[in-house]
């Protein structure tokens, strides 16, 4: 009894669309923030290392470098503050987290098969 009314509210926190975004791939983030009383949209441009959880419960982990320092930020994949998520580029990865990119800087975090989407 419990557990099916958890299911209803769980699903009902779902998008009707969620964006499609896999480990490897190069992605735009457009969150909307909200500072005092006005709200813009930010960008937040990196690959996905890690996925996890399930169904709204959902988060991805896009890291990019900003002036030389590495930058991590957890999205929920359902949350209402996400204005879209568009794919630049994906890559074919044979690891679920890719958490080795850490230690990487430059070049030497390119991922073998970038394809551009076009």
């Amino acid at each position: 009894m419990i557990a099916k009314a958890i299911a209803d509210i769980e699903k009902a926190g779902l998008k009707a669309e969620a964006p499609s975004c896999k480990v490897g791939d190069t992605v735009s983030v457009h969150v909307r923030i909200l500072e005092g009383d006005k709200e813009r949209v930010q960008v937040f441009t990196g690959t996905v290392i890690a996925r996890r959880g399930r169904s709204a419960n959902t988060v991805f982990t896009v890291r990019r470098i900003s002036h030389g320092v590495g930058v991590e930020r957890v999205f929920p994949l359902h949350s209402p503050f996400i204005e879209k998520i568009v794919v630049e580029s994906s890559a074919s990865v044979r690891r679920a987290k890719l958490y080795y990119l850490r230690d990487r800087v430059g070049k030497n975090t390119k991922l073998r098969g970038d394809k551009e989407k076009g």
